[in-house]
């Protein structure tokens, strides 16, 4: 595959090779050669991260696996405070790629002011000084549409934005329609809503059709395991009693510092978790 660059309408810069689908955008003094630096970086870093992949696509177990390129580096950095769960490095991927960017292109340019990367969906930030960055909340990813924000600020600890559940990219195994994550930095806040998402479920529960990952993708690292295919007509009872399954993991990772906070959206409702709703609006 060979990678494209394109400048966007916007101005905002457009990367993309094969599954890696970038927009990023820089701001302040040497912005131009933060650009030049992630383009330079998004070169055969797809080619580079597949030679790893046998290894990223295992589950994490009692010792971390080792792995050379920073991005793989990353994914494994992000999987490990939650190797108590099944959880691949994959899980972390677009966030880790999106951090990855973003460093280099701080490195080239430090007097940015502000910069993100954003990796379908999932987002890497740099915010210095009153610089804010507005996160997007969509209720569906099978259909997305804004349903309100959050606002990052500087002075926040959230590096990282990532939103994942059924009908995105990637396949899942819970019934979360989306899981918005704030995190320290995007692979971290990847995997936290890969896993709050698989939470926020309703097990053996006839109206949901699950089937084996690797039917409905060869090449999932989830293999065999059952995935949600598709969710039928549900209570409000029980939207509301997956929902705080999920709630209850994101809690769990707000409490030990994993995350900074979490919102859930299922069948139309609303979980906030370690986010004040001073700071979202819908």
């Amino acid at each position: 595959m060979t990678a494209t660059v394109a400048r966007l309408a916007n101005g905002r810069l457009h990367l993309r090779e094969g599954p890696i689908d970038l927009i990023l955008h820089a701001e302040g003094l040497g912005a131009d050669t933060a650009e030049h630096a992630a383009i330079a970086a998004f070169d055969r870093l797809l080619a580079r991260l597949v030679t790893e992949l046998p290894i990223l696509r295992q589950p994490i177990g009692d010792s971390a696996p080792t792995v050379d390129h920073p991005v793989s580096k990353r994914m494994v950095t992000a999987a490990w405070p939650h190797r108590g769960v099944f959880v691949t490095p994959m899980a972390a991927v677009a966030g880790a790629v999106a951090d990855h960017i973003l460093a280099v292109m701080v490195a080239a340019a430090p007097s940015l002011t502000k910069a993100w990367v954003n990796d379908g969906g999932d987002i890497a930030l740099h915010l210095t000084g009153d610089a804010i960055f507005e996160v997007g909340l969509i209720p569906r990813l099978d259909a997305p549409a804004l349903a309100g924000t959050a606002m990052v600020r500087a002075s926040d600890p959230v590096r990282g934005v990532a939103t994942s559940g059924r009908g995105g990219r990637s396949l899942s195994m819970g019934i979360a329609d989306a899981v918005t994550v704030l995190a320290r930095s995007a692979a971290e806040a990847d995997v936290a809503a890969t896993l709050i998402a698989n939470a926020v479920d309703l097990p053996g529960h006839p109206a949901i059709t699950r089937g084996p990952a690797n039917t409905e993708d060869p090449d999932s690292d989830l293999a065999g395991r059952p995935v949600v295919l598709a969710v039928g007509t549900l209570t409000a009872d029980e939207v509301e009693h997956a929902l705080a399954r999920g709630a209850d993991v994101a809690r769990r990772m707000q409490t030990t510092g994993l995350i900074h906070g979490a919102a859930l959206s299922l069948g139309g409702r609303w979980r906030i978790v370690g986010v004040s709703t001073a700071g979202l609006i819908f």
